[in-house]
């Protein structure tokens, strides 16, 4: 199963309490745990993989992507557009959500795909 999404962005500036951040929610409803595999794609280098979530049978998981590194420890450049796609081992259900706090005005968008 295979789930691409081409907008993503992390902005480098946070306002105030709230930090600007992305995150990817992953839903499993089948009886078996998912390996969930995440590769960045960029404008201007070389791809990123190596993030890896296992989501437990029955479960969601929250996965904060300012808080991701893959296997060689590398976080998701801030400031960068990227597309990611996410790749699983069985049927999963993804909404990606972005919170932009670099105005006053917070800003949100989230997208089921």
């Amino acid at each position: 199963m295979k789930k691409l999404i081409p907008d993503c962005y992390w902005p480098e500036v946070s306002n105030g309490e709230y930090v600007s951040h992305e995150a990817v929610c992953v839903l499993n409803t089948g009886a078996a745990p998912v390996t969930v595999e995440l590769t960045l794609y960029f404008e201007d280098r070389e791809k990123l993989g190596g993030y890896q979530v296992t989501i437990p049978a029955e479960r969601t998981k929250h996965i904060r992507l300012d808080q991701l590194v893959n296997v060689e420890g590398t976080a998701i450049p801030r400031g960068t557009p990227y597309a990611m796609v996410i790749e699983a081992d069985q049927e999963v259900a993804v909404q990606y959500t972005r919170v932009d706090t670099t105005q006053s005005q917070l800003a949100i968008a989230t997208t089921i795909v």
